[in-house]
């Protein structure tokens, strides 16, 4: 069975407050805007997922509220070990998910999320490969198909289905 693994960098975060340590920091307001706009992405072009593995920093959990509701609720995990992880590291998380879950989604952060989805493609000169490899912005979703078991997920094995940034989500101004 194919499973669909979505890795989505939490969207645009608020420098309002200086003060705030960095995994303090809430959305800005264009980042709420990203995650209405994904949510209704997901809602007719993605499964929901099953299970949504976030990290523990505000910016990402809001990111994930701002995705909700989902028609089924997925089991959440807030890991802290997502904050900041490597590649490698978001490789042991998605690994460690149960086969149950036919679709993951990861919410994190760069650099670590935007190397991870260019070390999991398989297709190297793929247009979205290229897309994601030019720029990773905030709120950008990347979706792959993996067809094996969620243990044996191994870099370079994944086949990238598509890449979506905010802008791309954006409803277009008609022309007057």
């Amino acid at each position: 069975m194919k499973k669909q693994l979505c890795l989505l960098r939490h969207a645009k975060s608020s420098w309002d407050d200086p003060d705030l340590a960095d995994a303090d920091r809430p959305l800005a307001k264009r980042g709420r805007k990203a995650c209405a706009l994904l949510r209704d992405w997901f809602r007719k072009e993605a499964d929901s997922p099953d299970l949504v593995l976030v990290s523990s920093a505000v910016r990402a959990r809001e990111t994930l509220q701002g995705l909700e509701p989902w028609p089924a609720p997925p089991q959440v995990e807030i890991l802290p070990a997502l904050y900041h992880a490597a590649p490698a590291k978001i490789l042991d998380i998605v690994r460690a998910a149960p086969e149950t879950a036919g679709a993951i989604l990861v919410i994190g952060h760069n650099p670590g999320l935007q190397d991870f989805v260019l070390r999991l493609s398989s297709l190297r000169d793929d247009p979205c490969v290229r897309s994601m490899a030019a720029s990773f912005p905030t709120a950008a979703l990347a979706q792959f198909a993996w067809d094996g078991p969620w243990a044996q997920l191994e870099f370079g094995r994944a086949a990238p289905v598509r890449f979506i940034t905010p802008r791309e989500l954006k409803p277009r101004e008609h022309a007057r």
